[in-house]
């Protein structure tokens, strides 16, 4: 059987150790669950990308040092808020527009699930450096905090007990973080289902468009790292695994014009 092939754009246009430290990790958990990532370079034509993500079933929009135009979310910059990478920010939109228009599989993570959120309508909180959760504790630190799932949700669905004991109504996970900026009003069509317990930021969403007699867009945005840490979660192995899965079973929707 042919692996469903997931799009990753590189990571950042302007940090090259980065990118060779970041990416080939979003990869290689794409691998252990069966799909082919294939990278989508930041300095292809439009054209270009939409001829390369016509060959993929899904995409997945990794972390990154920038962070979103706060214009685009109708906010004046503040002065903590990293320079925008409007390479990366392009390409991400064009790859979310075409996973939209086709119901592609998306998985968003950190810088990802910002740049989608602002994509559908919602606002970010710029900085997190006043709460009292170390929220930028970065790759060096396996475990940060925890995260609050609702147990209903499809996230919750993904998580063991062992890992995620249900605590007070919700599924306490043990969570990486390397972020300073998160979600603030959630974009349209997206549900909050995870939330950090000490300060109420949220961790993870959910939820894409429905579709007329068959399963709903599957979109799913986390503001920590789950890459980083499939050896060590079953639930980071789940998430890619669910993932791909959702790629492999991915058929282009039916799309119906109207003639007048």
């Amino acid at each position: 059987m042919t692996k469903p092939r997931i799009a990753i754009p590189v990571p950042t246009s302007n940090d090259l150790e980065y990118n060779q430290k970041s990416w080939p990790q979003y990869a290689a958990a794409v691998q252990q669950a069966g799909g082919e990532p294939v990278e989508v370079p930041l300095t292809l034509t439009p054209s270009e990308i939409a001829d390369l993500i016509n060959t993929c079933q899904a995409i997945l929009l990794p972390g990154s040092p920038a962070d979103v135009n706060p214009q685009k979310y109708g906010h004046e910059r503040i002065e903590a808020t990293a320079d925008a990478d409007h390479a990366r920010e392009n390409v991400d939109e064009l790859l979310i527009q075409d996973a939209h228009n086709l119901y592609k599989p998306i998985l968003a993570l950190c810088f990802g699930v910002q740049i989608l959120n602002v994509w559908r309508g919602g606002t970010l909180v710029q900085d997190l450096t006043v709460m009292p959760v170390n929220h930028a504790a970065g790759g060096s630190v396996a475990i940060a905090h925890s995260a609050m799932v609702a147990p209903e949700s499809m996230l919750g669905s993904l998580l063991t007990q062992d890992e995620a004991p249900l605590q007070e109504d919700f599924l306490r996970l043990p969570i990486n973080s390397s972020h300073h900026q998160a979600v603030g009003i959630p974009g349209d069509g997206l549900r909050v289902v995870a939330r950090c317990p000490q300060d109420g930021v949220i961790e993870a969403v959910e939820g894409g468009q429905a579709t007329e007699g068959a399963t709903a867009h599957w979109v799913l945005g986390l503001q920590w790292h789950p890459e980083r840490s499939t050896e060590i979660s079953a639930a980071s192995r789940s998430i890619f695994s669910r993932f791909v899965a959702e790629a492999a079973a991915w058929t282009p929707r039916t799309i119906r014009t109207s003639v007048a």
